[in-house]
């Protein structure tokens, strides 16, 4: 499976900014896709993931309770593109964004990471 992501880039705070992953590749075998970031001198933190329709068993969209309310994962139907809304962006938000997907082995696969400043 490969990803590629796109949408990074520099925002004021407040604003909004949108991401997409693509996956090539086997993508029938995809449980989970999502997002995870990584701050400076942080440990990489999940963002959000969503549950494709391969996932049996605890199958949930998961966010976290820091972007909870401002930030909307989705796929699409062909279950190939995760999207990341990022609204009312905070400077705490700045990170490299990578995407990452799951597969029915268990096993990750990541994106480059995509970097998302916000600042005045």
């Amino acid at each position: 499976v490969q990803l590629v992501e796109s949408g990074g880039g520099l925002v004021q705070p407040g604003g909004s900014l949108g991401l997409s992953c693509a996956a090539s590749g086997r993508v029938s075998v995809i449980v989970s896709m999502g997002w995870y970031r990584q701050a400076p001198g942080r440990q990489r933190e999940l963002v959000a993931r969503i549950p494709t329709t391969r996932m049996v068993h605890g199958a949930k969209t998961d966010v976290a309770d820091s972007v909870k309310g401002r930030f909307t994962i989705s796929r699409d139907n062909a279950e190939k593109t995760v999207y990341l809304q990022m609204n009312n962006l905070k400077s705490e938000d700045t990170a490299n964004y990578f995407c990452f997907a799951l597969n029915d082995a268990g096993a990750e696969h990541w994106g480059q990471g995509t970097q998302v400043t916000v600042s005045s």
